[in-house]
């Protein structure tokens, strides 16, 4: 099993990012090839979790890296595990009505089962509710 975390910017003015779009076309995409994780967005920003098959998580990555929706894709992280820390394909979207509270309750409740390493970058870039580079 392969694990690779990104962080990208949107190519889209302001709070624009279509979150739902992107959700639906990336549960169909990864249905497909076998691909669990966790995709933060705060609408400017993206912050995702790919793992499965090193093929997979290879082919997901050439998507993302060649769609037009995201720029300075930057990899945090990229390594080999024994099991997935994700079972499930999930996504984190803070709404400009969200409580802060309860969206960083949410994503530490999605990362309880990711490795101690992964957990504390990703908690890390989303402090405060906003990624920060």
């Amino acid at each position: 099993m392969r694990q690779l975390l990104y962080i990208s910017s949107s190519t889209l003015p302001g709070n624009a990012a279509d979150i739902e779009g992107i959700l639906a076309q990336s549960r169909h995409h990864n249905a497909i090839e076998g691909i669990t994780g966790l995709l933060w967005s705060d609408g400017k920003h993206f912050l995702q979790v790919l793992e499965g098959t090193s093929e997979s998580v290879g082919e997901t990555f050439g998507r993302i890296l060649s769609d037009h929706r995201h720029s300075a894709i930057v990899v945090l992280h990229d390594r080999q595990i024994a099991d997935r820390e994700f079972g499930s394909w999930a996504m984190v979207h803070r709404n400009a009505s969200d409580p802060p509270d309860a969206h960083d309750a949410r994503a530490r409740r999605m990362l309880k089962n990711a490795s101690e390493p992964l957990r504390d970058t990703f908690l890390a870039l989303v402090a405060g509710g906003e990624i920060t580079r």
